[in-house]
């Protein structure tokens, strides 16, 4: 395109609210080179460009000569974007019509995906993602054996309302209460043993391979990995009004309507709570790790079961579980308890974050509690300041960045780092390096972030002008180079 045309188009370009600019291209322009002159123009990403006659500008390789007229009016609609993530690779999509997928391609990084309307995203942990469209069809892509393809039941997958998924298989809830799976079928993706049971369907809830529904009559249909809670027949009786669901990696954990609750699953992994059934009453929430279960009863105490040098036993440090708000935990087996007076109790695995006692002193006023995966934690007090705990080379010393933790508004966590959005829209990571927890290549582009994603060892930032940018392992994501081209256009 040569910039010395000597003419131009003008295009208007407004927002609903009135606002807005005449822009000036070089008749040889295409969408795209629109596109970017409206993102650059506004500072504004995932813009719809809408014609007076109601059509929308989508495809960056058509001639603007084609697409609109000189002095034409354009309509800039915002967008939401959707940031889908699994261990190894993020999907983006804006505006429902086009999915940029980039990181490992044995993780469904399989870039440009033309798909309508994306209302909703879903992943499996070994590679496969699912997207549930306007009209109520479902799209997959990834591993095929895993989830990424749907193809056997895809005429059936109508009117889905929701999406949950194990590592390697999905289930649908459709408009009729009914369920659809496919993907592994050790994992859950095959539901035909209970498919005649999978009625008025009210939620789903997942462990590694294994999936559970509760229906309208508060009653559980379970399937997939019997021994990881695809089979809840010895408690099937017990089973009645559950409210909801908690999972560990191999085991569900149910409240009930009276407060009590019911285990099921893997023994060791949470299955079984008879050491603290007589605990279990009131319960109003249940937080989980990868082999215990944590239950914040009524008076603010708690019952902690399952592995018990994973966090399944808190007995060491029961009495100062009181007027307990919030639970936190790392994947590796420790809990972290905010109290209503803002300070911290944990138990658990001492080599993944349970020890907090050099840092005790500084927990307190305590907001927010973030875990990475594989031993720390960070904590978000009422300054905006952060503490630190843990592992230190996964996330556990904040040290070399502690200065720069100031005004702190959200934290995001690879398994092995942490990345912080700060009040002026700047970003501060540490943790591994390799996993996310070094973003100096780019700093400088790091401005007005807006959102942060992570796979397990990357992370991918939304800016305010719809701009991406990633960092951390690029064979998971922290690489976009193969796909900045389409994300500009987004």
């Amino acid at each position: 395109m040569s910039e010395s045309s000597s003419f131009m188009l003008h295009i208007n370009v407004s927002f609903p609210s009135g606002s807005g600019e005449t822009l000036l291209l070089p008749e040889h322009s295409k969408v795209g080179d629109l596109k970017l002159l409206v993102r650059k123009t506004f500072s504004k990403g995932f813009l719809k460009l809408v014609t007076v006659e109601g059509r929308v500008l989508t495809d960056p390789e058509e001639p603007l000569q084609a697409a609109v007229k000189d002095g034409e009016h354009l309509t800039a609609v915002a967008q939401g974007a959707i940031v889908a993530a699994n261990p190894g690779a993020f999907a983006l999509c804006c505006g429902g019509n086009q999915i940029v997928a980039w990181g490992g391609f044995e993780f469904g990084a399989q870039r440009k995906l033309q798909l309508r309307n994306v209302q909703q995203v879903q992943s499996t942990t070994n590679g496969a993602f699912a997207a549930i469209l306007a009209d109520g069809s479902v799209a997959a892509w990834g591993n095929e054996h895993q989830g990424g393809d749907c193809s056997a039941v895809r005429d059936q997958l109508r009117n889905v309302q929701q999406l949950q998924a194990t590592d390697g298989a999905l289930a649908a809830i459709l408009a009729g209460g009914s369920v659809l799976t496919w993907g592994n079928s050790y994992n859950g993706g095959d539901c035909s043993a209970v498919v005649d049971q999978l009625r008025n369907v009210q939620q789903l809830q997942a462990t590694n391979s294994a999936f559970a529904a509760i229906l309208a009559n508060g009653s559980v249909v379970a399937w997939g990995n019997p021994h990881n809670g695809g089979d809840c027949s010895a408690v099937q009786d017990q089973l009645r009004n559950v409210q909801q669901i908690q999972a560990t990696a191999c085991a569900f954990a149910a409240i009930l309507a009276d407060g009590s609750v019911v285990a099921w699953g893997s023994l060791d992994d949470g299955g079984d709570c008879s050491a603290v059934h007589n605990q279990l009453r009131n319960v109003e929430q249940i937080q989980a790790s990868i082999q215990a279960f944590a239950a914040i009863l009524g008076d603010g105490s708690v019952a902690a079961w399952g592995h018990p040098e994973r966090g399944g036993d808190c007995s060491a440090v029961q009495e100062q579980l009181v007027n307990v708000e919030q639970i936190q935990a790392t994947a590796g087996g420790a809990f972290a308890a905010i109290l209503t007076n803002g300070s911290v109790v944990t138990w658990g695995d001492q080599r993944f974050g349970a020890d907090c006692s050099a840092v005790k002193d500084q927990l307190q006023n305590v907001h927010q509690i973030q875990a990475t995966r594989d031993g720390a934690f960070a904590a978000i007090l009422a300054d905006r300041s952060v503490v630190c705990w843990g592992y230190p080379g996964n996330g556990g010393d904040s040290s070399a960045v502690v200065d720069q933790l100031r005004n702190v508004q959200q934290l995001q966590a690879t398994d092995s780092a942490f990345a912080a959005i700060l009040a002026n829209g700047s970003v501060v990571a540490w943790g591994n390096p390799d996993n996310g927890g070094d973003c100096s290549a780019v700093q400088d582009q790091l401005r007005n972030v807006q959102q942060i994603q992570a796979t397990a060892c990357a992370f991918a930032a939304i800016l305010a002008d719809g701009s991406v940018v990633a960092w951390g392992n690029p064979q998971y994501g922290g690489d976009y180079s193969a796909v900045q081209d389409e994300l500009q256009y987004l």
